[in-house]
C-alpha cells in the first residue's frame, strides 16, 4: 500500500514533524497538518484524506471527539496515537470509531501495519454498509412491486402473474425503472380510488 494521502493532527510540533518524516519515508503523502482538534475536523472535511492520524489529547477538541465526527460523517478512517494504553481508553477509542491504535513511543516499522489495518477495516465497514443498504432497497422494491401488482389486479382484473408482466412491460416501453413504474401505478390507483369519494362529498 503506497502513497496513502494522510492528514496528521498532533499539537506537539516536534512530534508532528517526526511523524511526517516517518510517513514520507514509508512512501505516503502528508496532505495536511493540524495542531488542534477543531482544525483537524475542518481539514478532514476539506481534504478528504485516505486516513487521519490523531493524537488523543489536543486543544479545543479532543482526539476522541474528532474521531467520532470523522467516523459518523464517513470522511475517512482514523488511526489514533496516544500515550494511554489502559483498557478503558482503548474501549472509548473503539466506541468513537477508531480503527487502529498505536501507543507512544512508536517506531516507524509499526506505522505501516497500523495504517494498513485502519484502511482495510474502513473498507470492510463501507462494504458492509453498502450491502445492508442494498438489501434494504431490494426489500422496499419487492414490497412496492407487490402493492403495484395488487393495484393492477384490482383495476384490470388481472392474475398476479399478468400484473407482474404488465409492470415489466411498462418499464421496458417507458424506459423507466421498475420502482418508478410501480410508484406511478400506485399513484394512479390512489387517484382512481379517491375519485368516487370526492363525488360522494359533493
Amino acid at each position: 500500500m503506497q502513497d496513502v494521502k494522510i492528514l496528521i493532527a498532533e499539537d506537539d510540533a516536534l512530534q508532528r514533524l517526526d511523524l511526517k518524516r516517518m510517513l514520507q519515508q514509508l512512501g505516503h503523502s502528508v496532505v495536511g497538518e493540524a495542531e488542534d482538534g477543531e482544525e483537524a475536523c475542518r481539514l478532514a472535511r476539506n481534504l478528504r484524506p485516505d486516513l487521519t492520524i490523531l493524537d488523543i489529547m489536543m486543544p479545543k477538541i479532543g482526539g476522541l471527539e474528532v474521531a467520532e465526527t470523522l467516523s459518523k460523517e464517513r470522511i475517512c478512517p482514523v488511526l489514533m496515537l496516544t500515550a494511554y494504553s489502559d483498557a478503558p481508553m482503548i474501549e472509548r477509542a473503539c466506541k468513537a470509531g477508531v480503527l487502529a491504535y498505536l501507543v507512544k513511543p512508536y517506531r516507524q516499522q509499526e506505522l505501516q501495519p497500523a495504517i494498513t489495518i485502519a484502511i482495510a477495516r474502513y473498507r470492510e465497514l463501507l462494504a458492509l454498509e453498502g450491502a445492508l443498504e442494498s438489501t434494504r432497497e431490494e426489500r422496499e422494491l419487492v414490497e412496492l412491486m407487490a402493492k403495484a401488482q395488487r393495484a393492477l389486479m384490482h383495476l384490470h382484473e388481472l392474475t398476479e402473474r399478468e400484473a407482474e408482466r404488465r409492470l415489466q412491460a411498462l418499464a421496458l416501453s417507458s424506459g423507466r425503472s421498475l420502482r418508478e413504474v410501480a410508484e406511478a401505478v400506485l399513484l394512479a390507483y390512489e387517484t382512481t380510488s379517491e375519485s368516487p369519494k370526492r363525488g360522494r362529498r359533493r
